[in-house]
């Protein structure tokens, strides 16, 4: 998952970059209005913005209107002050929670997993292949892909990983974990080219020395 904070407090900044990042989200930062567009014009799969009203080149309200919500990124508002006409703004222009400084870290990154739960992808398209998160369906255009219980697990291990390498030990240790049965190198390798032939596209990318990867494109 990535996030991006915009905030021109740069030790808030680091903070919080530690702190997410230790939670294995891909974590980023920008300190102006103008960084944050070209930042979102190069990050189209940002997940959720964390956004501080003041800003030195404007504000956060303008700034969610013109260039995050059109994007339909899910954002929490930062405001140093608590005032109630600031929080109301915030929420009637959209946004899905606010948090006022100083505020608890944990409180924080709380309130971005309920947030992300919420409004994770349920089905993900990549290419012509789609696999709905919820029902553990794996389709190539309208055509069903019918996948072992193993298989499937392995697929949705990947897809919920979405853009990110899935380690060759990571598999090898879920595998074992999920069956019970010795695995090396070479059951890994089996399982995804059977899953690859299945699904007739080649959109699990070998990262070579690493492991596996599905982009979204």
């Amino acid at each position: 998952m990535k996030i991006l904070l915009v905030e021109d407090n740069e030790s808030i900044a680091k903070g919080l970059a530690y702190s997410f990042e230790k939670s294995s989200y891909e974590f980023a930062y920008s300190a102006t209005v103008r960084e944050t567009e070209e930042y979102l014009s190069q990050n189209s799969d940002t997940d959720l913005i964390i956004l501080d009203i003041a800003l030195p080149d404007g504000n956060g309200f303008d700034l969610y209107k013109n260039g995050i919500k059109p994007r339909g990124i899910p954002t929490i508002f930062l405001t140093a002050r608590d005032d109630e006409d600031d929080i109301v703004r915030g929420l009637d222009i959209g946004a899905e929670d606010y948090v006022t400084k100083p505020f608890s870290t944990k409180e924080l990154t709380a309130r971005v997993n309920k947030i992300l739960l919420r409004t994770k992808k349920r089905v993900i398209t990549v290419g012509d292949v789609v696999f709905d998160t919820d029902k553990l369906v794996l389709k190539n255009g309208e055509n069903r892909i019918e996948l072992s219980p193993l298989e499937l697990r392995i697929v949705n291990l990947l897809f919920s990983n979405l853009n990110k390498v899935v380690a060759r030990n990571t598999l090898l240790d879920k595998i074992w974990e999920w069956t019970g049965n010795d695995v090396d190198d070479h059951t890994v390798t089996v399982y995804l080219n059977r899953i690859r032939e299945k699904i007739g596209s080649d959109i699990i990318i070998t990262v070579k020395g690493m492991g596996y990867r599905i982009d979204e494109k």
